[in-house]
């Protein structure tokens, strides 16, 4: 090599080294900096000032067109008060990802531990496990700020819409069906995220480690399905499915978990947009609620109020609406472009303005950021050395584990023992993708190994072939597939979907995988010497009941999209080395249940329309794999060892009174009876569980409640409490359920209103069951 292409070489190498140190060395952007003479005095940097005094005299030192520019997520910096740009948008789902505008992955931090997609996560059905998947995510936050790689500490997650239809895209995204896991995950994220306790109470309104933004409120889930997309859908939504599907996840997620953050949604709610609705955002959230935060539209859904569902007469009206209903920060350039005209037509009144800035700069401050330098701060010592850590990488690897399910092991052929001597076939289009682990809203991970890679690692005899030209599967090397198959001693089929499939902007036409997918399996299948094992990976269900019922195919393991460290878990649950403990978050349903339109937002059933309702509290008809399925390398059994009231008697004298509703049956509102009512009939379950098998594993339990007589729109059952355990080889334990009567006893009637009804109800763990009767 001649002497000046080294010279050149080493230029480019010193300049590629001043760049990382420069980067690496530029400080955090933060307010109130003590060596800076013209705002160390004022009292929004005052850190002993209530927080509330603090933004009250910011916002009163702001000018009308700076008050206007801090409306939207990318706020420009106010240069004469100290006070740097700042951006709203990170995003946080599952990892901390550069999908917003807020982190940037160009400085000594390069990725972030990247966890399961959630609908995994959810599988899990461990709430503790949840909460450390948030405290990670949110120290890997801080230890991006801190680097000087974040313009922003607001992440808009967890996601925590209901998966009502098995179609929608975004579904991924969520932790599934049920309302009350669905607001247990996000109890359990927002807590760890932000730096609260797992119990709660340990922040109250001090300062956050990072924010958390529960989305998309409300009745959102439908992205686009037969040209009706979210931007114009008006979801029709009865009282009483709001009540108690739709609503509940962003009640817990706001009393409970503390989040600082709100995110309203880009659809319609029986007419009212939901960044305009008062009654949803103030009424609501910030009355009945008590939320003490702040509030997002989606990314354009103001404009789209105007521009695209015609609900306002002008883009003033739009502002309007939004600053009114209670909404403070526009996720694009609507307010920014359009404040100053409504004010100046005198429809703005500037104390709406001021509201909104009171409540930015009060997140804001609970981050800290007004603070001084954060490096002396809370927080402040977190650094690059924590991120993908060791540590973190056991914990996705932890969470992948014990998210993915064991569908099917027919003669248990799983787990297959190794030997020297094994063959193995992998095919299939999603064996050899380190990208489809990931899922969406994933930012660069610590790690990427493919599901191929990690079991060549483990059978060195292992031959591949991808079967199809991708996941759409338009065109199949079938004949080249089976004459692998035939060759070796096993094969593991590798399929599913994949963000070209479902994603957000994309709900699925239908359940069956995509294009030539199953006469892949099954021809693979019929000709290999023995049964085959199937892994999928998807977030939405599909329809496999080809595969439920050939003999050909042996095992069935779903792995949704199980994130950096998937391939390692997969291959641990396939060769014995993790006992498979996952159970479904949704309901399988086959492919006939296509003939409902996405769009119907009902959750009961109705006879006369043939209508057979939603998710596994209501739906009636066939499914392929019901809620909560899941099996295991062991088996385990259940009893009920004591149940501390079998008769709860609501019956105290006042003037709550008992009513009759048309079919006779007496009822009492939760609301009549009161909070401290109801806690004193609290009922105490306490579940032996034994594993009956060799292998040790966790083990999720499943408390439900049924009442007797399925009645005015009661669910046909109801999870009550979940808890995951750990049992080694033939151990048993004991596992204490807390049920609050008016929570877990209770349904929505058709005004919305929570009711208790007299009558028999059964306690159901597994096939065993115990009866409890409500009396008036």
């Amino acid at each position: 090599m001649r002497p000046q292409c080294l010279a050149l070489i080493h230029l480019i190498y010193l300049t590629i080294l001043l760049i990382r140190v420069d980067s690496a060395q530029s400080p955090p952007p933060f307010s109130c900096d003590s060596s800076n003479p013209l705002t160390k005095s004022l009292p929004f940097c005052n850190p002993t000032l209530p927080i509330s005094k603090r933004a009250q005299d910011l916002v009163s030192r702001l000018t009308l067109d700076e008050k206007i520019s801090q409306l939207v997520n990318s706020a420009p910096p106010i240069p004469r008060l100290g006070i740097p740009s700042y951006e709203w948008w990170s995003e946080a789902l599952h990892g901390v990802a550069n999908a917003g505008l807020g982190i940037r992955f160009d400085g000594p931090i390069r990725a972030a531990t990247s966890f399961p997609q959630v609908i995994l996560t959810a599988a899990s059905f461990d709430a503790l496990l949840w909460y450390r998947i948030g405290q990670v995510i949110g120290t890997e936050a801080r230890a991006v700020y801190n680097a000087g790689q974040a313009k922003g500490m607001t992440f808009w997650a967890p996601n925590i819409n209901i998966f009502r239809d098995p179609r929608w895209g975004r579904g991924q995204e969520t932790p599934g069906e049920d309302p009350m896991m669905t607001g247990k995950y996000a109890v359990s994220y927002v807590r760890g995220l932000q730096g609260d306790s797992f119990e709660g109470g340990k922040l109250k309104h001090g300062q956050l480690q990072a924010s958390a933004c529960c989305k998309h409120f409300t009745a959102y889930d439908l992205d686009n399905w037969k040209g009706t997309t979210r931007f114009v859908f008006d979801a029709q939504v009865s009282q009483q499915d709001l009540a108690d599907t739709y609503q509940p996840p962003f009640k817990s997620c706001i009393q409970q978990g503390g989040a600082s953050g709100i995110m309203c949604a880009y659809n319609r709610v029986n007419g009212v947009p939901n960044c305009a609705d008062y009654n949803l955002l103030s009424r609501t959230a910030r009355g009945l609620w008590d939320f003490h935060g702040y509030i997002t539209s989606d990314c354009d859904a103001v404009s789209i109020i105007h521009d695209a569902q015609g609900y306002a007469k002008s883009p003033e009206d739009a502002i309007v609406d939004v600053l009114k209903a209670g909404m403070d920060v526009d996720c694009g350039s609507y307010l920014q472009n359009h404040t100053l005209s409504a004010v100046q037509q005198k429809k703005l009144p500037h104390s709406e303005i001021d509201r909104a800035l009171l409540n930015l700069f009060s997140i804001r401050m609970r981050l800290g950021l007004f603070n001084g330098n954060p490096s002396t701060q809370p927080f402040g010592d977190i650094g690059p050395n924590q991120v993908c850590s060791l540590e973190h990488q056991a914990l996705a690897l932890e969470a992948a584990r014990d998210g993915i399910v064991l569908l099917k092991n027919s003669g248990k052929l799983l787990p297959l023992q190794k030997t020297d001597t094994m063959s193995l076939a992998v095919i299939g289009p999603n064996a050899n993708s380190a990208q489809t682990l990931l899922g969406n809203y994933a930012g660069p991970p610590c790690k990427s190994i493919t599901i191929l890679r990690e079991l060549q690692s483990c059978v060195e005899n292992t031959k591949y072939h991808p079967g199809c030209d991708n996941v759409a599967c338009s065109s199949a090397s079938i004949k080249e597939a089976v004459e692998i198959a035939k060759e070796v001693d096993y094969v593991l089929l590798i399929m599913g979907l994949d963000q070209t499939q479902e994603k957000e902007a994309q709900d699925r036409m239908d359940l069956v995988l995509p294009g030539k997918q199953k006469s892949l399996i099954t021809s693979v299948a019929k000709a290999a010497k023995k049964p085959v094992v199937l892994v999928l990976l998807n977030g939405g269900p599909v329809d496999i009941s080809f595969a439920k019922d050939d003999h050909n195919i042996g095992s069935i393991l779903w792995a949704g999209y199980p994130g950096e460290a998937g391939g390692i878990a997969l291959a641990e649950i396939i060769f014995g080395a993790h006992n498979p403990g996952g159970r479904l978050p949704v309901t399988w349903y086959p492919q006939d249940y296509t003939k409902i339109p996405m769009t119907d937002m009902r959750m009961r059933p109705e006879a006369s329309s043939d209508y057979p309702g939603r998710t596994y509290r209501f739906y009636k008809g066939k499914k392929v794999f019901e809620f909560g399925y899941g099996l295991s390398y062991s088996s385990h059994s259940y009893e009920f060892i004591s149940v501390s009231h079998d008769k709860l008697y609501f019956n105290r004298s006042t003037t709550t009174q008992a009513v009759k509703k048309s079919d006779s049956i007496r009822y009492k509102t939760v609301s009549e009876l009161g909070t401290e009512y109801c806690d004193a009939k609290k009922v105490v379950v306490t579940v032996g569980v034994k594993n009956h098998g060799e292998m040790a594993g966790k083990h999720s339990v499943l408390l439900f409640v049924r009442p007797e007589k399925v009645s005015n729109g009661s669910p046909i059952k109801q999870l009550v409490g979940f808890e995951s355990v750990k049992l080694n080889e033939w151990e048993r334990a004991e596992i204490e359920f807390v049920l609050s009567p008016c929570d877990h006893f209770s349904r929505a009637n058709e005004e919305g209103l929570m009711v208790m009804e007299e009558g028999f109800h059964f306690l159901i763990v597994g096939d065993e069951k115990y009866p409890i009767s409500i009396l008036f």
